[in-house]
């Protein structure tokens, strides 16, 4: 069938592509800007603060119970097949490689990445936006570059928070509520953990710091349909987030086995 002359037919998923180019090419724009001057220390620290003061509060209530359940579920699993005493390392590798790079990126999208998300959206359709850019300001270097640097930061921070309270919560209940002693917990963990384990932890987290900052603030800067538009683009940045980061945990997971020997080896 013919198209009539003066339209064009969208092909199936070209809008989708066209968005995940424009989103891919805003995440090279900032790693461009991150050198270049002059540097909005000040918006960086601002910006670290409110979500480092939204985030923290809810990272450290969800790793209790995620350490508490990983802690039960592993140290029932080691009884049933004679192995309790590798409960210590095997909750405690579960906790720092996994559990945690996932809440500290679920908890920096759903909180602060949402209030980015909504921020940015507020200015793009209150026209802030185009007024920076006719004024000769980049948006990208005076907004996203340091949203993006501070989320971040505070992955980082919140990272190494969620692995200490769900190593601690996974100690009291495996101690105390399923009668495992102390000193095999932890020499379980020492026989079995290295420092790669922590290296690449924090590695899940400065990626997927960037990765919810990126999205939140590609889809604050593109709202569509007024207000209303600006609540549904911070749904859309939480839901794609949240894929992104599922599937590039599975990515960074899969090489760590592939590049660094499990200890003993």
């Amino acid at each position: 069938m013919a198209v009539p002359s003066g339209r064009t037919r969208a092909l199936p998923g070209a809008a989708a592509l066209r968005q995940t180019g424009r989103l891919y090419a805003l995440g090279l724009d900032v790693l461009r800007c991150l050198v270049k001057r002059p540097f909005q220390f000040r918006e960086l620290v601002g910006q670290f603060w409110f979500i480092a003061s939204v985030s923290i509060l809810p990272t450290a209530l969800v790793a209790i119970p995620f350490g508490a359940v990983i802690a039960l579920h592993l140290g029932s699993l080691t009884t049933q097949i004679g192995a309790q005493s590798f409960t210590g390392a095997a909750s405690v590798l579960a906790i720092i490689q996994q559990a945690s790079p996932i809440v500290t990126a679920l908890l920096i999208a759903g909180a602060g990445g949402s209030a980015m998300c909504a921020d940015l959206g507020s200015r793009t359709i209150r026209e802030e936006i185009d007024a920076m850019e006719v004024l000769g300001v980049s948006p990208i270097q005076r907004l996203i570059v340091p949203r993006v640097l501070a989320a971040m930061g505070v992955a980082a921070f919140l990272n190494g928070m969620v692995s200490v309270v769900g190593v601690l919560g996974g100690y009291f209940f495996n101690v105390i509520m399923q009668g495992g002693t102390p000193g095999a917990y932890l020499a379980s963990f020492s026989a079995l953990a290295q420092l790669p384990d922590l290296w690449v932890s924090e590695l899940k987290a400065v990626v997927f710091g960037f990765v919810a900052a990126v999205v939140a603030s590609y889809r604050g800067l593109n709202p569509r349909g007024g207000p209303k538009g600006v609540g549904d683009a911070v749904n859309q940045s939480v839901v794609i987030t949240f894929l992104l980061l599922f599937l590039l945990n599975l990515v960074i997971s899969a090489l760590y086995v592939q590049l660094v020997p499990p200890k003993g080896m």
